[in-house]
This record gives C-alpha cells, structure tokens and sequence, in this order.
C-alpha cells in the first residue's frame, strides 16, 4: 500500500476542507411538526368538528346517565337508615347494574370514539405527508424529519406546510 507524502495530505486535506462547506450548502434539512399540524390546519380542526358532532349525542346521552346515576346514588344514601334490609339490597343492587351498564356504555364510547379519531387523523397524517413531498420537492430539500430532540427553527417548516394544507382542497 502506498502511503500519501506530506504534500499530497495537505492537498488532500485542503480539498475536502473547502469541499464540505459546499457539501454543506447543498444538503437541506427541513423539520415538520405534526402536532402542530393536527391544531392548526383546516383540515384537522374539520376533522376534530366532525367527531363532536359524530359523537355529542352519545356523549350527552352518557353524561345524562352519570348524572341521573349520581342522584340515584345520593338519594339511596340518604334514605339507606330507613330502608328495609330487603330493599336496602334490592336498590344497592339496582345501583350496582346501573352503575356496571353505564361504565359499559363509557368505554364502548371511548373506544368507538378513539377508532375514529384515529382514522380521522390518519387522514389528515396522509394529506400532510403529500404536501410536506410537494414542499420538499419544490424547495429542494433532501430530508425532512418530523420528529427529533432538538432542531434549529431555521429548519422548522411546520408554518410553510400548514399554509400549504389549507390552500389546498
């Protein structure tokens, strides 16, 4: 193997010294904040008015329940002295299904509305990620990332894609 003389290392070295400035400038590197995304474009805050409306009636209906459980059990505590035996355990049974039906009806709720959260975000994830590759493409970026430890706000282009989003239908 032949090894490089002094000369030929500082001339090599010297090369790439002033080749990774270059380097440098033509690499761009471009950040997208996504949960940026989801609060403040269009198509999320859509997105998020569809499912209160999808859902305000279940979720009515539940609060409605609770309410109506938590008198029933207020009243079941008052009147528990002078109550029966038999009825002391009769209602404190009522109480115990009612109470089990409506801890069903919540989670069902939950889940329900968590599924379609997720696909309603999902939707949005997709139109975003199109429109932060239209960005990258004009603008010539080489990476974006969209989440990390740290990054320089020069590189944050959340504001750019979010305008763009909304521009488009």
């Amino acid at each position: 193997m032949k090894s490089l003389s002094r000369p030929s290392l500082w001339a090599l070295v010297s090369a790439l010294a002033l080749a990774a400035p270059a380097f440098a400038q033509e690499f761009r590197v471009g950040f997208v904040n996504t949960d940026r995304i989801f609060r403040e474009a269009n198509s999320a805050r859509a997105a998020q008015s569809k499912l209160e409306q999808e859902f305000s009636r279940r979720e009515k209906e539940l609060n409605d329940m609770g309410t109506s459980l938590k008198g029933m059990s207020e009243k079941f505590e008052r009147e528990a002295p002078t109550l029966s035996e038999s009825q002391r355990q009769q209602r404190q049974k009522q109480l115990i299904d009612q109470d089990r039906e409506f801890q069903r009806k919540r989670r069902e709720f939950q889940e329900d509305l968590n599924a379609r959260k997720n696909e309603e975000l999902q939707q949005v994830l997709e139109r975003a990620n199109r429109v932060v590759k239209q960005v990258a493409e004009q603008e010539k970026y080489d990476l974006i990332l969209q989440e990390a430890v740290y990054i320089n706000p020069k590189h944050d282009i959340t504001e750019k894609v979010i305008k763009a989003l909304n521009a488009a239908k």
